[in-house]
This record gives C-alpha cells, sequence and structure tokens, in this order.
C-alpha cells in the first residue's frame, strides 16, 4: 500500500526512523573493507618466503616449526600495518588511479583515524613478538623502519622505489634463517631480489599503461622502453641466480644438484616466458600476487615444478629410495 505524507505536516517534525536492514547491510561491507585494508591475498609473500629456511633445514625440529611460525605472523602483521600506512598516506593520490580509488580510505569508506586505531592493534601483538627474542627479529624492525622512508621519500624516486621494496621481500626470507640459525644462501637471497624486482617493475610498467604518473610521481622517471629493459635484466638475473642456488647452494647436495638445476630449467623458462607474455602481450602484471597465485597456467608449471624438485630433494634426503627407484 502506497502512503502519501500529507502536505499540511511540517517537514521538521518528521521523525525519520533508522533502516535495521540497511544497517546489518553496512556491517558486512564495513568489515570487508576492514579486510581489503590488509590485502589478505598479500600474506603470501611472507607465507611463501620465510618458510624457506625450512627446506634449507636437514633436521626439522618442532622447535624450528614454531618458530617459523611466529616468524610468518610476524611479517603478516607487519605488512598489514605497512598497506594501511601507505593507504592512509597515498589517499589523495589513489583517487587519480582507476583501480585505487575504489580502495576504503582512498573512496572514504573507511576514515583515516579508523585505519589508524586498526593498524595500532596490529602492531601491538607484533612488538609482543618482537620483544620476546629482539635479536631474532631485526628483519622485521628493519622491515618497518625501511617502509617509513619508503612512504615518507624513497617512494618518489625511480628506481630507489622498486628497490626499496624488493629489499622488503629479501627480509623476510632472511627472518626466516635468523629463526633456524642456520646459514643463508647468497643465491637465494640474489633470486628472491631480483624476482621481486622483476615483479615490480611489471607493475610500474601497468601503471603507467593505467593511469601515468598523477598518482604516483615517481613513475614520471620511468617509460616503457625503460622497463622493457629493465624486464629483461631482472628476468636473466632471476634466471641464472636460482639455477645457480638450485646447483650450490640448495638443500639437494653436491650429487644432486646439478639435476634439480637441469630439470629446473625448463619450468624457470616457462614461467618467465609466461609472465613477459601477460606483461608485453596480454592486460595483466598490475597485481603479481594475483598472476601467481591466480593464472591457472603459472600455477600448474609451478605444481610441476614443485613436484619434480619434491622428488628430487627426496632422493637426496633418501638415496636408498633411488635404488629401490631404479628397479
Amino acid at each position: 500500500m502506497h502512503v502519501v505524507e500529507s502536505a499540511d505536516v511540517p517537514e521538521s517534525t518528521r521523525r525519520t526512523e533508522p533502516d535495521p536492514a540497511r544497517a546489518a547491510e553496512g556491517r558486512p561491507r564495513r568489515l570487508a573493507d576492514l579486510a581489503g585494508l590488509i590485502r589478505p591475498s598479500h600474506t603470501a609473500k611472507a607465507i611463501l618466503l620465510v618458510p624457506l629456511a625450512l627446506v634449507d633445514s636437514p633436521a626439522r625440529g618442532l622447535a624450528e616449526v614454531g618458530g617459523i611460525l611466529v616468524a610468518t605472523l610476524a611479517f603478516v602483521l607487519a605488512s598489514a600495518a605497512v598497506y594501511i600506512g601507505n593507504d592512509i598516506a597515498d589517499r589523495h593520490r589513489d583517487r587519480h588511479h582507476p583501480v585505487k580509488r575504489h580502495r576504503p580510505v582512498a573512496s572514504g569508506r573507511v576514515a583515516p583515524w579508523t585505519a589508524y586505531a586498526y593498524c595500532a592493534a596490529l602492531l601491538a601483538p607484533l612488538g609482543v613478538i618482537v620483544a620476546q627474542a629482539p635479536g631474532t627479529y631485526w628483519p622485521v624492525v628493519v622491515y618497518l623502519a625501511l617502509n617509513v622512508a619508503y612512504s615518507r621519500v624513497l617512494k618518489h624516486i625511480p628506481l630507489v622505489d622498486v628497490g626499496t621494496v624488493a629489499f622488503g621481500f629479501v627480509l623476510r626470507a632472511l627472518q626466516g634463517y635468523e629463526v633456524t640459525g642456520g646459514p643463508v644462501p647468497a643465491w637465494l637471497l640474489i633470486t628472491v631480489f631480483s624476482m621481486s624486482l622483476l615483479l615490480l617493475i611489471g607493475k610500474r610498467r601497468r601503471e603507467l599503461v593505467e593511469g601515468g604518473a598523477a598518482h604516483r610521481p615517481a613513475l614520471s622517471g620511468y617509460s616503457m622502453e625503460l622497463t622493457n629493459w629493465l624486464l629483461q635484466i631482472a628476468s636473466v638475473l632471476a634466471l641464472v641466480s636460482g639455477l645457480m642456488y638450485l646447483r650450490d647452494e640448495g638443500p639437494f647436495g653436491p650429487e644432486l644438484g646439478q639435476t634439480a638445476m637441469m630439470l629446473s630449467t625448463p619450468f624457470a623458462l616457462f614461467a618467465l616466458f609466461r609472465y613477459l607474455q601477460m606483461q608485453l602481450v596480454g592486460a595483466e602484471g598490475g597485481d603479481p600476487v594475483r598472476i601467481l597465485l591466480r593464472d591457472r597456467v603459472m600455477v600448474a608449471n609451478s605444481m610441476l615444478w614443485a613436484a619434480t624438485l619434491g622428488v628430487t630433494l627426496l632422493l637426496a634426503r633418501h638415496p636408498s629410495l633411488a635404488v629401490v627407484v631404479s628397479f
């Protein structure tokens, strides 16, 4: 039934009742915005990199595994706090980007003071973790300090901006080795750094295509030609250093290290080729995490590669199995 309000009733005396349905709809949206602030999919960065130290550890006890879990949580909390801080600092520039303008803070759905409180709530448990062993968790502390410098100054300097973010990935890997106490493989760190550079340069390239330098001043120091050259250089360095790690410093030992390198070569080349194809031919590359985790071709290649290295590692740790397989 349609009810027409009387025109004789003054507008100022009308009472507006809250709509329970609209309030109920708003709560899930606010929760989704708060979850979006911490980039849940980006927790894969810590989940994949911090536990790398367990691969190089011949004897993995409960203490080591537990330490790695805590270290991974520490970097998840630190990264989430950094994402929130960057969103607050960049909210005005993000409004010029076709995608980033929809982020919770940039769009105005989450107030800056709410984001600040959220960031503090994440840093509190992180502080408890670091306080238990400050000497062990120095990579997390350096990561936070580096990102403060990045947010204020370094993000505006071309080339330095991607190098700073790439070093943050190296710190994630270092944190795992600090917990386990194992020797840090140099080739692995070079691989992590160069792979991160490759993904970040691809992201800068996509940002040039989509929005120009309005939302990121450092983009004025990049061009399509420059990013194409940088992609090639980073690809070669990532490939060579990764293969050298498998051969010389990996967990496969002197006998199967070269075998692991040879078996990995086609998978590594295909992964690089696929990424470059998506960058230079397709319209992907803006979100490296989305590429690595959601592209079916990349995921299938990674699973086959991991299975191949898993079997090789099993044979390296248990040589008697090689005799059984040979029969």
